[in-house]
């Protein structure tokens, strides 16, 4: 399909509006006195006591007007038009400090930096306090946030719909090694960024019984009554893009008992019982991803998930009855984009409304549902393919369960129809898994009411095919797409990092500022001794400003020369954190060795979360701790090694560290990582990449070249041959002497003499159960690593490799991303000056 154009806005009214005078057009003064009455009148404090907090308030005040100003007449003209909307339903938004983003996109950095400047005022320092917004944990989070930001640049009519979660996931605190989870309280102090909507209030509901009344025709028609509701309150934050020329919506959803205090019940002293209805709301809206340990915990998290759901359904279906009269025509004026399996039940909650509600027959609901419905899958890991027990969907959501027999009923007849009668295919492609107790597949649910299923990088896409969805595909085929991740320049390139935007700009030009292509341009100079020796200032300004930050919070001290090796992603057995961490020990023992041999310095960089009940993944942070502890001290080194973990990783610490980085981590399981943004983040800020061909791996090492990425391990097919022969890798381990070694080391209590047996557990899985290929690949990723000391030291090579990643990733624009989901999927315009 190709994709429409909308005509530039000056031209055409009715297209979303453009403003016609630049945001860098308002002048220093203006922007002074705006920010001193936004601190007088609406922080009201006098500018001689105002703190930093407030002057940070009273600057995201001021900014927050300009973003209103284009946010309205952007809103004015989408109706106008009657443009088609894009709906972007996700459980995360990683959407960090808006400050410094909002500011780059319209143009005001500078003019505030100059005018806070008169005030005796550091634009840095204002940077600092503002709080990361607590909305999400990784990459899946991230994209969302990368995507909210392409659309509105785009000119893309969009609205992106999630939970204000009160606390986030957890703040993560480092005490003697281990993870504890704290409670993230970025909204102490409220979220200047933000709207409350108290008129925009949607019931939910919960439970009970649903009534079948059959009609004077004979047709049946079906009410639930919930046993119980809980109000969906709307926060808006506006999205604004790039040089400020659109503005779209995050609407997020918060909790509320619709009867907060039974005032009966705290009358007669029951202070506590009277407040349970509100409690009980109010925990869905409270944290992301509750542990799901206890029944109590799975029940929470799917009634976070259809909380947001029918929300973004009542309020989206509100919208379009209201400006487009018939609900039939939702496919042509709106398409919902379900960000992985946490949204699925959309699927169930549309049909439900589209029958239920505005007495829509099945077949045209159905039609309907499909139609206006498409799936990101984001993973092949079989817990994040969710499913929920029957038994849980049958009490908390009786009507959709309903739904979803009539879709499996419906959905099998048709297969058998096609006179395939296999038991056992049947089954594999029924809604409801039989195995183990009865569950519903939500992302057979999602595939089924999709028109379009997308992986997220060429190798997942492939694999989805093969493997989760083979049998779907065989029934479905042309439903399942590929749409490559990106992530927005301007946060990872322009905000995160100016040095290099500035070499960038001075070398290749301005237009590098509004097309990622124009990066191509670098390249030319790629052999540029003088270029090099500015790229080394550049990145070794930023590795002191992490060298200060790495002191300030952990307190090890760094040398910024030395080779940063950084691996910067949520803890997971797949992502490999645990190959890192033993090779760094490998190291160690072999500097130890070889103390007059020419070692590279390097500091090993580690952040990233464990999930609160994934305990293996939080004994290998242990480890790290431990290794860190024995390395950091070790005199003989002379602080040629030296290993880091920094806690509670977050969208802040990212910018501080990739464009810090000189080599990235992407070391996952072949097969096992969807993606990744990260590894396009580093490699846009020129760090090199050792990885393995996973995920986007596969396309960043056909953008920069075999030459400039150090690819090891095994491949997807060939982990896949392995683990059908065993598990075990004593085999392995007995043909690799540094292995042994290694794993001798940590296993007899070299890093963890209080506690000699700490690392029994990840001994005896690296030896008899290697499902994640640590052990298998343990060689060659040493060998890889050797290759990359090797490389440092050709200086004028590595910056070669260095600017080779920045030239050639601009296919990992987000933008990219967004045209090709918007031509072949959504079926909406992107603005022509765009």
């Amino acid at each position: 399909m190709s994709q429409a154009r909308l005509p530039p806005s000056p031209a055409d009214p009715g297209a979303v509006a453009r403003i016609a005078l630049p945001a860098q057009d308002e002048d220093i003064a203006t922007l002074r006195r705006a920010v001193v009455a936004k601190l007088t009148y609406s922080v009201g404090k006098d500018p001689i006591v105002a703190s930093p907090r407030d002057w940070f308030v009273a600057v995201a005040l001021t900014v927050r007007d300009r973003i209103v100003e284009r946010w309205f007449p952007s809103t004015r003209a989408i109706y106008a038009a009657g443009r088609k909307r894009v709906y972007y339903l996700s459980l995360e938004f990683l959407i960090g400090r808006l400050l410094l983003d909002s500011l780059n996109n319209l143009g005001l950095t500078e003019p505030m930096r100059a005018a806070l400047g008169e005030l005796g005022v550091d634009l840095e320092q204002l940077r600092a306090i503002e709080p990361d917004a607590a909305l999400g944990n990784g990459g899946l989070g991230r994209l969302a946030a990368c995507f909210m930001e392409s659309m509105a640049t785009l000119g893309v009519a969009a609205y992106g719909y999630g939970i204000r979660y009160n606390h986030g996931l957890f703040q993560q605190v480092i005490k003697d090694g281990w993870q504890h989870e704290f409670p993230e309280n970025w909204l102490n102090y409220g979220n200047p960024w933000e709207f409350e909507r108290a008129e925009v209030l949607y019931a939910v509901g919960f439970g009970g019984t649903v009534e079948a009344i059959t009609g004077a025709d004979g047709s049946t028609r079906h009410v639930w009554h919930p046993a119980e509701t809980v109000d969906a309150l709307a926060y808006d934050t506006p999205v604004v893009g790039w040089r400020g020329r659109y503005v779209n919506t995050l609407r997020l959803w918060s909790a509320r008992a619709p009867d907060p205090l039974k005032l009966d019940a705290f009358n007669r002293g029951d202070h506590v019982g009277a407040l349970a209805q509100r409690a009980r709301a109010n925990a869905i809206s409270q944290i992301l991803y509750p542990s799901d340990e206890t029944a109590a915990g799975q029940e929470l998290r799917l009634r976070q998930e259809y909380f947001f759901t029918a929300a973004s359904l009542q309020d989206l279906l509100r919208r379009h009855v209201r400006q487009h009269k018939d609900v039939r025509t939702l496919p042509e004026k709106a398409a919902i984009q379900l960000n992985d399996t946490h949204p699925s039940i959309a699927v169930a909650e549309l049909m439900r409304l589209l029958m239920d509600v505005h007495d829509i027959p099945w077949v045209e609901a159905w039609r309907i549902t499909q139609a206006t419905l498409s799936y990101t899958n984001h993973t092949l890991l079989p817990e994040a393919l969710e499913s929920w027990p029957v038994p849980l969907l049958e009490r908390l959501l009786p009507r959709h369960m309903q739904i979803i027999y009539l879709i499996n009923w419906l959905h099998l007849d048709s297969i058998r129809a096609g006179g395939h009668s296999d038991a056992a295919l049947l089954q594999a492609v029924s809604l409801i898994d039989e195995n183990g107790g009865r569950r519903v597949r939500m992302g057979t649910l999602a595939f089924l009411g999709s028109h379009k299923i997308n992986g997220v990088s060429a190798l997942h896409t492939e694999l989805m095919r093969e493997t989760v969805f083979n049998d779907l595909n065989t029934f479905y085929p042309g439903r399942i797409t590929n749409k490559t991740n990106g992530i927005t320049f301007r946060r990872w390139l322009f905000e995160a990092n100016p040095g290099l935007t500035s070499v960038l700009t001075d070398v290749v030009g301005p237009a590098v500022m509004d097309d990622a292509q124009a990066l191509q341009q670098f390249a030319a100079h790629a052999d540029d001794t003088a270029l090099h020796e500015r790229l080394t200032s550049v990145r070794r300004a930023n590795k002191a400003a992490l060298a200060a930050l790495i002191a300030e919070r952990v307190q090890v001290q760094v040398d910024p020369d030395a080779l940063f090796d950084v691996q910067i992603k949520r803890i997971h057995e797949y992502k490999r954190q645990l190959l890192n961490i033993l090779q760094t020990v490998a190291l160690y023992s072999a500097m130890r060795a070889q103390p007059m041999s020419h070692w590279v310095p390097r500091v090993k960089i580690f952040a990233g979360k464990a999930a609160a009940s994934y305990h293996r993944a939080k004994l290998i942070i242990k480890l790290i701790h431990d290794v860190a502890r024995v390395v950091n001290s070790d005199p003989t080194l002379r602080g040629q090694l030296k290993v880091v973990f920094l806690p509670n990783y977050n969208v802040s610490l990212a910018e501080a560290i990739i464009p810090a980085a000189d080599l990235s981590e992407q070391i996952s399981t072949a097969g096992m990582e969807a993606s990744g943004t990260g590894n396009m983040k580093l490699a846009l800020n020129g760090a090199l990449t050792i990885g393995t061909l996973d995920g986007a791996n596969v396309e960043i090492r056909e953008c920069v070249g075999e030459d400039n990425i150090v690819i090891f391990g095994m491949t997807a097919e060939e982990v896949a041959a392995r683990r059908a022969r065993g598990l075990a890798a004593t085999d392995a381990i007995e043909a690799s002497h540094t292995l042994r070694e290694v794993l001798d080391e940590i296993g007899s209590g070299v890093f963890s003499p209080d506690e000699p047996d700490r690392y029994r557990e990840l001994i005896d899985v690296l030896t008899y159960h290697d499902h994640f290929m640590v052990s298998a690949d343990f060689d060659a990723y040493v060998a890889a690593q050797r290759q990359v000391a090797e490389r440092w030291r050709n200086r004028a090579g590595w910056w070669r490799a260095s600017i080779m990643n920045t030239a050639k990733v601009g296919f990992f624009s987000s933008d990219r991303a967004i045209r090709e989901y918007a031509g072949e999927i959504w079926d909406v315009p992107v603005a022509a000056d765009a």
